[in-house]
């Protein structure tokens, strides 16, 4: 059976999330009667573990969001690429706002999690980088970090967000980050590292959530993990050794440390966008902006 929340007698009182309960329930791809349980702790989707007594699923929910560059489509296409390429679960079920994916059994990380675990993380973004966009069918996305920032920028004004003083500081600090940047090749990232986007089942690591999947530079997941974790400079060292196989020159650890400070600008501004267009429950923007800017001026002082 389904799990729902309908207050009996009361159709005025229904929850939007019921009405999303009853209709993954009513789901094509289901062999039985499945049991919802919400996945807490999203940022932009709702989603539910789904249980047909046999099998478990994650049903993710979410239409386009056009202001954060989130177009479903592309989410899909770099999500089968993933899976094809082995580093993510298998899509069973697409329909619109809706995408039913495998249940893995495993952890989620933790930002302690991320630092500890360098050793299995840069091969896992290597092969990332080096596989993913091989696999990728249709319209390719495309990633940078630079032009979010300058976009976001002029949302965070239309919304007259309580952050817009300090754009011109965050805007200035970008085009000085964007002149430290080294070529590099242009390859497939995942672009949105955070702790909980990276899963263990005891054997080996996952990437799930492709949202900002497309075609980029290197540097930015090396850079978004890192900041994302909160790396030292010793774990800086381990992860660039690790990924450039001992051959970090000091243009590449420049580029580096001055993408580390775009990532977290770029966290901290999705925030302030995400603080005037989303409404997740359970999710504070306002409070996660803050903890990035935090780390932004950390970094730019370094």
């Amino acid at each position: 059976m389904i799990l729902c929340r309908l207050v009996k007698g009361d159709a005025a009182m229904r929850k939007p999330e019921d009405d999303l309960e009853q209709r993954i329930g009513r789901l094509p791809c289901w062999r039985r009667p499945v049991v919802l349980s919400p996945l807490t702790g999203g940022l932009t989707n709702i989603s539910y573990v789904a249980d047909d007594g046999r099998e478990k699923f994650v049903v993710r929910c979410g239409e386009d969001i056009p202001v954060h560059h989130v177009f479903r489509d592309r989410e899909r296409a770099a999500s089968e690429a993933a899976h094809r390429a082995g580093l993510s679960p298998e899509i069973v079920h697409l329909e619109a706002g809706l995408m039913v994916m495998r249940h893995i059994e495993g952890r989620t990380f933790t930002e302690a999690d991320l630092r500890a675990d360098i050793g299995r993380l840069a091969p896992l973004l290597k092969r990332c980088h080096r596989e993913v966009g091989r696999h990728l069918a249709g319209p390719p996305n495309f990633f940078s970090v630079f032009r979010v920032i300058r976009d976001y920028a002029r949302s965070i004004v239309a919304a007259e967000s309580p952050f817009a003083p300090d754009l011109p500081r965050y805007l200035e600090a970008a085009e000085t980050l964007e002149r430290q940047q080294a070529p590099m090749p242009v390859v497939f990232g995942h672009h949105d590292l955070l702790p909980g986007n990276v899963m263990d089942d005891g054997k080996r690591l996952w990437l799930i959530d492709w949202e900002y999947g497309g075609f980029g530079t290197p540097m930015f997941d090396l850079a978004n993990l890192s900041s994302n974790g909160s790396f030292s400079e010793a774990d800086d060292t381990a992860l660039l050794d690790a990924y450039f196989e001992g051959e970090t020159t000091p243009e590449i650890r420049r580029s580096f440390e001055a993408m580390k400070a775009a990532s977290a600008l770029r966290e901290a501004m999705w925030a302030m966008v995400s603080d005037a267009h989303l409404h997740v429950p359970g999710a504070d923007y306002k409070a996660h902006a803050r903890d990035y800017l935090h780390r932004f001026d950390e970094l730019m002082a370094r």
